[in-house]
């Protein structure tokens, strides 16, 4: 996989409770992530799949299962937000060091608009973990060999 610090959400970052990504990726201004026609709308995710790898780089320990969730929102703080999509619970016995998520891509807005802003969060059920690192971004592809 190839990584631009730029696009990276997590590196190596530690899931202890409830959290947000380290990062935060801003898409630019409304429609506009590279330049461009002012009055299109941003949906980043629909025709061409943009590439998003989660992946465990230290097995969990202690909770019971966790959930990771793409959202976005026009506020820097995600004061509000929408979530885009979310990998639903994933239980601690998958949650080993090389696991991948099920996301194939960045999930498209749908009938929302995608905000500004996009992050993601991870949410501990059960006791809060004792160990466990994840590391995401999107990136130029998703290894799929193993």
């Amino acid at each position: 996989m190839i990584f631009d610090t730029k696009y990276i959400f997590s590196d190596k970052q530690a899931i202890t409770a409830d959290a947000a990504s380290t990062n935060v990726i801003d898409l630019g201004t409304n429609g506009v992530p590279h330049g461009g026609i002012e009055a299109l709308k941003r949906d980043i995710g629909k025709g061409s799949k943009i590439p998003l790898t989660i992946q465990v780089t230290e097995d969990f320990a202690a909770l019971t299962s966790l959930s990771i969730s793409v959202q976005s929102s026009d506020d820097s703080g995600f004061g509000s937000f929408v979530t885009h999509g979310s990998t639903g619970s994933v239980d601690l016995a998958d949650l080993k060091s090389g696991w991948q998520s099920g996301f194939d891509g960045i999930p498209h807005a749908g009938t929302g608009e995608m905000g500004r802003y996009l992050r993601l969060y991870y949410d501990v059920t059960g006791a809060n973990a004792t160990a466990g690192k994840i590391t995401a971004a999107i990136t130029a592809g998703t290894q799929t060999n193993g």
